[in-house]
């Protein structure tokens, strides 16, 4: 899967024991802000009937290769797809001028890869499972030969090692599906389709602080919806990252907009990730969930993301400032009508 801020790739872990504990038997699990689908993914192999959402666009076509596509529906279709896709001949367009030449996210010969290939899923008219497993290999390889540290804020100053090799398209980990039901996923604002939310356990990962997600990787919105956007700043970013605000990214309108999901949803089990690097603190976690019923607390300590660790430079590639603390705090907070008895995790 593809590199990602706040990804719960080393604490699936814990997210997954916090959710067996509560639905020991299986159930419905509903992911409001999947990501990645990694959580998704896990729960889905697991056996759980997982229902995915997110409401940027490549969020939203990962949960629907990771979550709702069943391998035994779209495997042999899919490999079909990405043969044709493996023998299309480099052709550089729009995303190599914007991301590899006016900035520098992908080497041009990828780039021109890139460009070919999506515009060949384009003309292709697949149904929309299979057209997502073929961009979710497409976002992969290209996330595979990026230049980057992880996020597309800004890129190397000289090209990472990884990008000069050519870009290759390999099979998503799709998972068969599941006995308690079809598995879906979903494109909504988290705070409008909270009230129409029932599952067995919600899971709850929001944005946290200031970084936004789509303007993190505003390279895969673009390269998922195809619709050549206007770009501005060093970055190239999507002109809709200044318009497209979420309030889970403003310190005001975080605390309402998830108290309004928190209220909205109908289940007895609630678990919250968050990070202690956010706009809201614990305590004040605690407080808007303990309406739910008694609240437990994981405490998890991890390393913080490699960008932070590297530090911030300006487009000369010189440093600016000093790096911060290389550690923080994940939380998870777990409201359930059965007791987990789960010790503290820091």
């Amino acid at each position: 899967m593809i590199k990602y801020i706040g990804s719960k790739r080393a604490l699936l872990g814990h997210v997954s024991e916090a959710i067996a504990g509560a639905l020991p038997q299986g159930g419905t699990v509903c992911d409001l802000f999947s990501g990645t689908a990694r959580v998704g993914h896990a729960l889905k192999k697991q056996g759980f009937r997982v229902w995915s959402n997110d409401h940027n666009a490549y969020a939203h076509v990962l949960a629907t290769a990771y979550v709702q596509a069943d391998r035994e529906r779209w495997e042999g279709k899919a490999e079909a797809v990405l043969a044709e896709l493996r023998t299309v001949a480099p052709q550089a367009g729009w995303f190599t001028k914007a991301f590899c030449e006016d900035a520098r996210f992908f080497h041009p010969d990828n780039g021109a890869r890139i460009d070919a290939m999506r515009d060949r899923i384009a003309a292709m008219a697949l149904e929309p499972e299979l057209e997502a497993i073929a961009l979710v290999s497409l976002m992969e390889a290209a996330d595979r030969v990026d230049s980057t540290a992880g996020v597309q804020m800004a890129y190397m100053k000289s090209w990472a090692g990884r990008a000069l090799k050519p870009l290759v398209l390999r099979m998503p980990d799709l998972l068969p599906g599941v006995a308690a039901g079809a598995c879906r996923a979903t494109h909504a604002d988290a705070v409008e389709l909270a009230p129409r939310v029932e599952a067995d356990l919600v899971y709850l990962d929001p944005p946290y602080n200031q970084h936004s997600y789509l303007g993190n990787y505003h390279c895969w919105e673009s390269l998922v919806l195809w619709d050549k956007p206007e770009t501005y700043g060093i970055a190239n970013k999507r002109i809709d990252v200044r318009t497209r605000k979420s309030a889970f990214n403003s310190r005001p309108g975080i605390a309402p907009a998830l108290q309004a999901v928190i209220d909205g949803v109908k289940t007895p089990n609630l678990i919250v990730s968050f990070n202690d690097e956010g706009y809201l603190g614990r305590d004040q976690l605690v407080g808007m969930l303990s309406a739910r019923g008694e609240v437990q607390v994981i405490e998890i300590a991890r390393p913080r993301y490699v960008g932070a660790r590297i530090g911030i430079h300006n487009p000369k590639g010189e440093k600016v400032g000093e790096v911060g603390r290389l550690r923080n705090v994940e939380y998870l907070f777990v409201v359930s009508e059965r007791r987990l008895g789960l010790a503290d995790a820091a």
